[in-house]
């Protein structure tokens, strides 16, 4: 199969989908992305053990030949080679099993990650059978490496899923262009980049994207995150794992605030895109918490628990990016009106963006994206303390299918061009732009009572001026109006005709 080809993607998800018959999008999410990433690894080592075979100095079975270039050692009985002979078999479901067990054995990375549910009575083995066959292309190849297939196969199921999950895939997918948006604003080069909800892993994803696109090294980069969901948590793992991507997101699930896994930790970047709105997030157990500089959140929501705990991450410099239910810009209820107004006042918010709607396959819920940091000063040139960047990106994005938007790379250069320019790090002139963006001070959020919804102050954008006078204007819509009137009337009286030639008088 042709990996240029466009639809390349689709193609595979349809085939695949035939294995789902009635089993829930959940768990068939589990048994696919398993599949595939037994497929990657063991197409990366079956060509390094071919590779070896050919010399007769090396070991094809030496495991350091293998960890010497990030490849996972896959023991036979887990080789896609034998995996596929035995497909149409009865014991299909045991023989993964026993495959994904045995990589895990030979590999600690792995531990605890990959599923292992292929042989339960209610997964149909003809299917699953079937579904091998399908996946007998290259995904993990050097070749195959270097076109990111297996990434851009794994993004596209897993919006899939996404869509298909409806409002439980917040949990594990946020959209791509929404990330990719966070970070062009951010632009994480090098240093920490932290997640406290990672999900599945995306952040980390496009922030290493963007360093290679950006010819730097990924080595400079120090990944850590953490997930509360065990199902996530492992698909987090698989995604990082075949993107050779070094992390630190725990060795097991845990819950950031009743269990944080990175307490010392002062990151550089923090991308997230936690829960919104999460009612039993367990404030009633944290009321003392140090994380609370601001003030208590509300046990109600815990919107503002997400934001100061990602603000006590920061390093002194550094820059979180995350999204927020609009509510969190004007919310008054439980004490969130009054940890907005501190936060406002000690100079921490950089930015606020609002969003069109329908982004998202989890929620209808309208958001935003909240820039803080510590120090403006070191996040930029121009002179910006006591100052706030509004965006109203509302107007912006196109319906990429009959229910989701997205963004277009020229939405997410214009936004993120102007809060450069707004930082004085690019080469551009930073000017407020009416209906858009402007640069609004503290003394002006205090006078709207630290409300921080940007259309209360960018304004409308002006309309253009068609020329026609007020009074032509009005003659020439009543006349429009008439016309329109005339032909319901015409219309009318044509079925009154029609229903009364059939024997039906209305």
């Amino acid at each position: 199969m042709a990996t240029a080809n466009l639809g390349f993607e689709e193609k595979l998800w349809k085939m695949a989908d035939k294995l789902r018959g009635s089993m829930d999008s959940g768990e068939y999410k589990n048994v696919v992305l398993g599949l595939l990433f037994l497929k990657y690894v063991s197409d990366a080592f079956e060509e390094k053990y071919l590779e070896l075979k050919k010399d007769e100095w090396a070991d094809e079975e030496d495991r350091d030949e293998y960890a010497a270039e990030n490849i996972f050692f896959v023991p036979q009985e887990a080789r896609w080679s034998f995996v596929k002979n035995n497909a149409k078999k009865p014991i299909i479901g045991q023989i993964i099993d026993t495959a994904m067990v045995a990589i895990e054995k030979e590999n600690p990375a792995l531990v605890g990650v990959l599923p292992k549910s292929f042989a339960r009575p209610e997964l149909d083995k003809t299917r699953l059978g079937e579904t091998i066959d399908l996946f007998s292309f290259k995904v993990g190849d050097e070749d195959s490496r270097e076109k990111d297939v297996i990434g851009r196969v794994y993004e596209y199921f897993l919006s899939n899923f996404a869509s298909a999950e409806g409002k439980n895939s917040g949990e594990f997918y946020t959209p791509s262009s929404v990330v990719g948006l966070l970070v062009e604003m951010l632009e994480p080069y090098q240093g920490r980049v932290y997640d406290p909800a990672c999900g599945s892993g995306g952040m980390f994803v496009q922030s290493s994207k963007f360093v290679k696109e950006h010819q730097g090294r990924i080595d400079n980069l120090s990944i850590y995150g953490q997930e509360s969901n065990p199902t996530t948590w492992k698909l987090c793992k698989m995604n990082l794992a075949i993107r050779g991507i070094d992390n630190n997101i725990g060795s097991y699930q845990a819950d950031t605030f009743l269990n944080d896994l990175h307490k010392g930790l002062k990151a550089d970047f923090i991308l997230a895109n936690p829960p919104f709105n999460t009612r039993d997030w367990g404030g009633d157990k944290l009321q003392d918490d140090v994380r609370w500089q601001y003030g208590i959140p509300p046990q109600s929501n815990a919107n503002f628990a997400w934001v100061q705990h990602m603000i006590s991450k920061l390093a002194p410099s550094g820059t979180a990016g995350f999204v927020l239910a609009n509510g969190s810009m004007s919310s008054s209820s439980g004490g969130e009106g009054g940890i907005r107004k501190n936060l406002v006042e000690n100079d921490l918010v950089e930015c606020i963006v609002t969003l069109p709607g329908q982004l998202f396959y989890s929620t209808q819920i309208p958001v935003c994206l909240w820039f803080v940091s510590k120090n403006k000063v070191k996040t930029g040139k121009r002179e910006r303390n006591n100052k706030v960047l509004f965006i109203d990106a509302r107007h912006l994005g196109f319906m990429a299918d009959r229910t989701h938007k997205e963004f277009t790379s020229k939405d997410i250069q214009k936004i993120a061009e102007t809060f450069h320019a707004w930082r004085g790090t690019n080469d551009q002139e930073y000017a407020d732009e009416l209906g858009f963006c402007k640069e609004v001070t503290i003394e002006e959020v205090r006078e709207h009572y630290h409300v921080l919804t940007p259309g209360r102050y960018v304004g409308l954008a002006e309309q253009k001026d068609d020329g026609e006078r007020f009074e032509e204007k009005m003659e020439r819509l009543t006349s429009e109006l008439a016309d329109q009137f005339a032909k319901s009337k015409e219309l009318e009286e044509q079925i009154r005709e029609a229903l009364g030639g059939i024997g039906y008088g209305i």
